[in-house]
């Protein structure tokens, strides 16, 4: 029996209007899956509509992917790929596996020979880094800093001189609810001459994306609120 595949579908960084950030490929396979690997299932189900299912959700089997996942669980979701079945994985918000639980699936379906197919869509980190006009040959995606205050402000001057060394771009995000306070330590810790670029609500209407030296953002503070934000350190 011919194994099914794990398609990586990337959903919408917030947009209700998918056909402008979604491939047409997407909505067209969705309707060919029954088999999906989520982090959340409300979200996914209002993806899944959004996008055009026909078939009621009913019939749809979720598998849900979260930090309270069992890891002994991982291997039963793909049972149904084994079984010759297709397997979507959807990510909560853009590209799967790229800053996203995913990527232990894609790493467990390698093991088990299944294909794994990556959809093209939108990715928060690469399209930040698209826009900001830093070096986009050599960067490097932190993920979270420490939320010590003393830890977060060494490693942002351990950030800055690799930065200074390899020209290599940092690129890290936080919390939403704390983004403001990163921003403001960012301008009290790190050099004048350093840029920061920042990315807020990528592909909504209210998208915003801005590289300044520090010290220019230092004349013109701005509050991002509570909004996906992603930061970019870079010379």
């Amino acid at each position: 029996m011919q194994k099914g595949k794990l398609y990586l579908i990337p959903t919408s960084l917030g947009s209700d209007d998918l056909a402008s950030v979604i491939p047409a490929q997407v909505f067209k396979l969705i309707n060919e899956i029954d088999h999906y690997i989520v982090e959340n299932i409300k979200s996914a189900a209002k993806f899944l509509k959004l996008a055009g299912l026909k078939k009621p959700l009913k019939e749809l089997t979720f598998y849900l992917l979260t930090k309270d996942t069992n890891p002994d669980e991982y291997s039963s979701y793909l049972d149904e790929a084994i079984n010759g079945h297709n397997i979507g994985l959807l990510s909560e918000a853009g590209a799967p596996c790229i800053a996203d639980p995913g990527a232990v699936i894609a790493a467990l379906a390698h093991e088990k020979k299944i294909r794994v197919i990556p959809l093209s869509g939108p990715s928060s980190i690469i399209m930040a880094l698209m826009a900001s006009g830093l070096n986009g040959q050599n960067f490097a995606f932190i993920g979270y800093l420490p939320i010590d205050q003393k830890a977060r402000r060494e490693k942002l001057k351990e950030l800055e001189r690799k930065i200074r060394l390899e020209n290599q771009s940092q690129i890290f995000i936080e919390a939403p609810h704390r983004n403001d306070k990163l921003f403001n330590e960012i301008l009290e810790t790190c050099s004048s001459e350093l840029k920061l670029s920042v990315s807020k609500n990528l592909t909504m209407v209210d998208e915003f994306i801005r590289t300044e030296t520090i010290s220019i953002w230092k004349k013109h503070r701005t509050e991002f609120g509570k909004n996906p934000v992603i930061f970019i350190l870079g010379k």
